[in-house]
């Protein structure tokens, strides 16, 4: 997801964000048909609309964090973006324990992510909407993986999304005139959403979306460690109690076994 992040950069000064996120929708919906190839039935009924509805979901999660992004500082922008999953794993919070590492992985989450209070409005915004989206990811996420097709809902799912957004391809008309750049946007499609939200559909198999919500608090954690070991940025003291707080947490809420996955509601 990160090394995604990284070729992104290079696209934001040819393209819009919501552009570049297209380009990645794009990306991504070519490569995961290519390889998936759903089945008639998937097209059909109950399943095709529960792949509809989460495709334009995440996809829309992705064209919010990065207009977000384009105003506020990285850190404010992807603090204020998880309130999505804190708000899940609050509801599926049941215990003093789910408490605690709640508060651990906010404070972990806050300290790694170096919020500033500088940006606009809009940008607040755009990363409150992204939080929003990204609770409804996890939620429709494990439906997907449960009820649906898993990675072919995924697949139907993103090109589907590719059409609806299409009015977005107009901030990305720099792009097309470099076949660099058309591979870029298709890398960062592999790389920032075919790998990641094909692993998620394997562990939203097996996992309560209250616990996934809470693991998802290692993202900011690996980005530090990413960057630690091929950039040589080396965390500071606040940074590094984050990652710990972090990883008590996550530790804390894999002790309790696997359980019985919790169901979404309705």
């Amino acid at each position: 997801m990160y090394a995604g992040a990284a070729v992104a950069v290079d696209l934001f000064g040819h393209a819009t964000p919501a552009g570049v996120a297209w380009l990645r929708c794009l990306g991504a919906a070519v490569v995961l048909l290519a390889w998936r190839r759903p089945s008639r039935a998937a097209w059909r009924g109950r399943r095709l609309a529960l792949a509809i509805v989460f495709g334009l979901v995440t996809a829309g999660m992705n064209v919010l964090f990065y207009e977000a992004i384009a105003r506020l500082p990285l850190g404010t922008a992807v603090a204020l973006e998880f309130a999505g999953p804190v708000l899940v794993a609050a509801l599926g919070s049941r215990t003093v324990r789910d408490v605690l590492v709640l508060v651990l992985v906010v404070c972990g989450v806050v300290a790694i992510a170096d919020v500033r209070i500088a940006g606009s409005f809009a940008g607040v915004a755009f990363a409150l909407a992204a939080a929003a989206a990204w609770a409804g990811y996890i939620l429709l996420g494990k439906r997907v993986a449960v009820d649906g097709d898993g990675i072919d809902s995924l697949a139907i799912g993103f090109a589907v999304a590719t059409v609806v957004l299409s009015p977005l391809a107009w901030g990305t008309g720099e792009v097309w005139s470099s076949p660099r750049m058309v591979l870029l946007g298709v890398g960062v499609g592999v790389l920032s959403t075919v790998v990641p939200y094909a692993l998620d559909q394997v562990v939203l198999r097996r996992l309560g979306q209250a616990r996934f919500a809470v693991l998802l608090a290692l993202l900011p954690v690996t980005a530090g460690v990413m960057g630690f070991l091929l950039l040589g940025q080396v965390p500071s003291v606040p940074e590094a109690a984050g990652t710990l707080a972090v990883v008590a947490g996550v530790a804390l809420r894999g002790r309790e076994g696997t359980g019985r996955a919790v169901e979404p509601p309705g």
